[in-house]
């Protein structure tokens, strides 16, 4: 039996949404107060889910002390009380939270062998949420 399971972390970032490429009135309509020079922070609650068989000995799909400690490491230290327009991650792309959850759920495919990676979701406030699960993006 494949089992799943979601683990929920939380941290706080900021940000400034703006792409050099556009002017700066497209900006603005694009990203909004997001488009802000002073830049702003967010409270994000991640959400990982991995699965795979449930071991018998231990009744879990993974040590749930690996994945915690796998992102305590990796992605919160990295990334909890940053500004992400200075980070290598972003030195390209606009630090949406798009953009986020795809750096996130990449760092998890590459790093973290204990069990199978789902997907990633990342919710920025109640009503702006992105999830990655390896190509298939979802706005929600």
């Amino acid at each position: 039996m494949k089992a799943h399971l979601t683990r929920r972390y939380m941290f706080s970032a900021s940000h400034r949404l703006h792409n050099e490429e556009m002017s700066p009135q497209e900006n603005i309509a694009t990203y909004g107060k997001c488009n802000n020079p002073y830049g702003h922070g967010h409270n994000y609650a991640l959400e990982i889910t991995v699965s795979g068989s449930v071991d018998e000995t231990t009744g879990m799909v993974c040590n749930l002390t690996d994945l915690d400690g796998f992102v305590e490491r990796e992605i919160l230290e990295r990334f909890d009380q940053q500004n992400l327009n200075v980070l290598p991650e972003f030195a390209r792309d606009v630090p949406t939270t798009e953009n986020l959850c795809a750096a996130i759920y990449d760092i998890l495919r590459r790093g973290f062998r204990n069990a199978h990676l789902e997907k990633v979701r990342m919710e920025e406030t109640m009503m702006n949420s992105f999830e990655y699960a390896g190509g298939a993006e979802i706005r929600r």
